[in-house]
């Protein structure tokens, strides 16, 4: 079976992931855009409504547009890639991936309209609320003694740090631990399918906590 891999960037509705953040895999059955935390998209060639060259910005702003049929994915979606979007398109049909547009489901179609019903989003639901909620709370904590002028010196303090410490936390997790993997993604998710992300979230809130719990004990 032939197979087409591509490494790039991908949009999803609104949300951006750059490159090197999504990574395309096509075969004769199956498309995937998996994109980390803004999104892991699977299609069948059933759902490809056309698949075309995309242009934004001129050179760093081009890839290929999929018009889809998967209600529960965003209709907006986009792999960035710097390779010539003509030449993408080409090896797409060169897997055999096009030319399914008519077939039948079979088993393992199925297997993939399951994936599809969870729709692009990797975590589950409650993570998505609970965690923006309690990173808010967190930033309050600082933010609003300050605001009222009870605290005259640096408004990052406790709440920052903590606020990054969940988040350094929650993606070391993520990486080290299955179970933990188990109680926030999606059933079928992996960690292949968050990886990139929660290693760039690990180093980044790695540093700022760093640099904030500096600043907040100077």
């Amino acid at each position: 079976m032939k197979t087409f891999t591509l490494t790039g960037g991908a949009r999803i509705g609104r949300a951006n992931a750059t490159y090197p953040f999504a990574n395309l895999y096509v075969d004769e059955n199956m498309l995937k855009i998996n994109a980390s935390l803004v999104g892991n998209l699977v299609f069948q060639p059933q759902d490809i409504i056309s698949i075309k060259p995309y242009s934004s910005v001129p050179i760093i702003g081009r890839g290929i547009k999929i018009l889809h049929r998967v209600e529960n994915y965003n209709q907006h979606v986009v792999f960035w890639t710097m390779t010539d979007p003509e030449i993408v398109i080409s090896e797409i049909k060169k897997t055999g991936f096009l030319e399914k547009t008519n077939f039948p489901l079979s088993e393992k179609d199925r297997n993939i309209v399951q994936q599809q019903k969870q729709g692009g989003f990797p975590l589950k639901p409650f993570v998505k609320v609970l965690f923006p909620i309690i990173w808010n709370v967190l930033f309050l904590y600082d933010l609003i003694p300050f605001i009222l002028g009870k605290n005259e010196g640096n408004p990052f303090g406790l709440g920052i740090c903590s606020a990054l410490g969940l988040l350094f936390i929650t993606a070391l997790l993520t990486l080290i631990s299955e179970g933990f993997r188990k109680l926030i993604l999606k059933e079928g998710k992996t960690l292949d399918d968050v990886k990139k992300s929660a290693i760039f979230i690990l180093l980044i809130s790695g540093i700022l906590f760093t640099a904030f719990l500096i600043f907040a004990l100077s």
